[in-house]
């Protein structure tokens, strides 16, 4: 397993190690002893979730103002482009956004920690995207950002409209979001 960090402190991109031959391959998508070896990080994970999206699903960007979600996100069928927000406060990177390509080709991983917005947008056809989560979902303290403030940013790699939830299509913008102090 490879740790690389983002340009957002906290993000990081995970690389497993895949052992493979002729008859296909294998590899740890999780593993709590190296990821604590790796990273400091010592993380308990209560939720798996899957979602099946189609081309140019935009879903995000997604957050738990109290009962914050760390999450361990993958694709497991095709490709997202996967994205965090900082929405930490008094972070110095602070509405500052990362992405990165996740799919089932290259099997990157992407720790999103407590204290950011997540979002993706589906680039193949389809996509089948895991994350596990690091507290339960709790619907009366989720929150939404707006996908496309223009204060963050966020350059998304979209060949046409995105499809966005009723819920997604009212996200907030950054600066009427409640955050994390």
């Amino acid at each position: 397993m490879k740790i690389k960090e983002t340009n957002l402190p906290g993000v990081l991109l995970i690389e497993p190690t895949v052992f493979g031959d002729d008859r296909g391959y294998f590899y740890e998508s999780f593993n709590e002893k190296k990821f604590a070896e790796l990273t400091g990080l010592h993380v308990n994970f209560v939720q798996d979730n899957h979602s099946k999206s189609t081309k140019n699903v935009l879903r995000g960007m997604h957050y738990q103002i109290q009962q914050a979600q760390g999450k361990l996100v993958r694709v497991v069928a095709g490709e997202v482009f996967d994205v965090a927000v900082d929405l930490r406060k008094d972070s110095p990177s602070f509405g500052q956004w990362t992405g990165a390509y996740l799919s089932a080709e290259n099997r990157l991983q992407m720790w999103i920690p407590e204290g950011f917005a997540h979002g993706f947008v589906v680039t193949s056809d389809s996509a089948e995207f895991l994350y596990k989560t690091t507290d339960f979902w709790a619907p009366q303290y989720e929150r939404c950002l707006q996908w496309n403030d223009p204060t963050v940013g966020i350059q998304w790699p979209l060949s046409a409209e995105p499809s966005l939830s009723a819920k997604d299509q009212v996200g907030k913008l950054l600066a009427e979001a409640e955050v994390f102090a």
